[in-house]
C-alpha cells in the first residue's frame, strides 16, 4: 500500500503517466475520426471540408476541457478519500480498529499480499506522522497535468483532419486520413502494450482493430 500519508500529500508522478498520455491521445483521435468518417466523397466540397475541420476542432476543444476538469475532480476526490482514511486511522480507539480500517481500504489483490505486521507498520507511520493536511488540495503539478490532457486531446485532431486541408481530392484525403489514424492507433497500442506488459505488436494491432470498430459504432449511432 505504501506510505498513505505521503500519497495524500502528492499522488501524481510528473505531469502524466505513460498510460494517461496514450489514453488521452487515443480519446482525441477517436473523437476526430467520428467526424472524418461522416465525410461523403461524392457530396463534400471545400466549404463542407472547412466546416468539418472547425467542427472536429471545436468538439475536441470542448471534450479536452471536460476531460481536464474531470481529471481535477477525480484527483481531489481521491485525495479526499485518502485523507479521510488517514484521519480515521489516527482517531481509531485502538490499534486493531486502525488496522481494520486500513485493511478495508486495500484492494482485494493488495489485501492478499500484505501481512498483519505490514499493516501495523503502515498504521504506525500514519499515527506517528507529524503533519497531516486539514483538507485535500490541488497543486501546480495537477494543473499542469490537466493542461497536458487538454493539449493531447486537441492535438490528436490535427493529423487526422490535416489531409483535408492540404489536398484537393477528397477521396484521397479521406484515405490518407484513415491511414494516419490507423498508424496512430497502432503506435498507441504499442505504447500501451509496452507499459502494461502485454505483447507490444499484439496490442498495437488490437488497438487499431478496436479503434476501427469504435469509429464504426460511433458513426452508426450518429456520433
Amino acid at each position: 500500500m505504501g506510505d498513505i500519508v505521503a500519497a495524500v500529500e502528492e499522488t501524481r508522478e510528473p505531469v502524466l503517466s505513460p498510460i494517461d498520455r496514450v489514453s488521452e491521445t487515443l480519446f482525441g483521435l477517436l473523437m476526430a475520426l467520428s467526424f472524418v468518417g461522416a465525410v461523403s466523397v461524392a457530396e463534400t466540397g471545400r466549404a463542407e471540408i472547412r466546416d468539418m475541420f472547425v467542427a472536429a476542432l471545436g468538439c475536441n476543444l470542448a471534450w479536452g476541457l471536460v476531460d481536464a476538469v474531470m481529471y481535477l475532480v477525480r484527483t481531489i476526490a481521491d485525495r479526499g478519500r485518502r485523507l479521510t482514511l488517514v484521519n480515521s486511522v489516527r482517531a481509531a480507539a485502538d490499534a486493531r480498529s486502525g488496522r481494520s480500517q486500513i485493511e478495508h481500504a486495500l484492494s482485494r489483490a493488495a489485501a492478499g499480499l500484505v501481512s498483519e505486521t505490514e499493516v501495523e507498520a503502515i498504521r504506525r507511520r500514519i499515527v506517528e506522522h507529524p503533519f497531516v493536511p486539514e483538507r485535500a488540495t490541488l497543486g501546480w503539478s495537477d494543473l499542469r497535468a490537466a493542461l497536458a490532457i487538454f493539449v493531447l486531446v486537441v492535438l490528436a485532431t490535427f493529423p487526422v483532419v490535416l489531409p483535408f486541408a492540404v489536398m484537393q481530392d477528397v477521396g484521397a484525403a479521406k484515405n490518407l486520413s484513415r491511414a494516419i489514424a490507423l498508424a496512430m492507433l497502432f503506435f498507441g497500442g504499442l505504447a500501451f502494450g509496452r507499459y502494461a506488459g502485454y505483447g507490444m505488436w499484439k496490442a498495437g494491432v488490437g488497438m487499431a482493430v478496436l479503434g476501427t470498430l469504435l469509429v464504426i459504432a460511433i458513426n452508426a449511432l450518429g456520433g
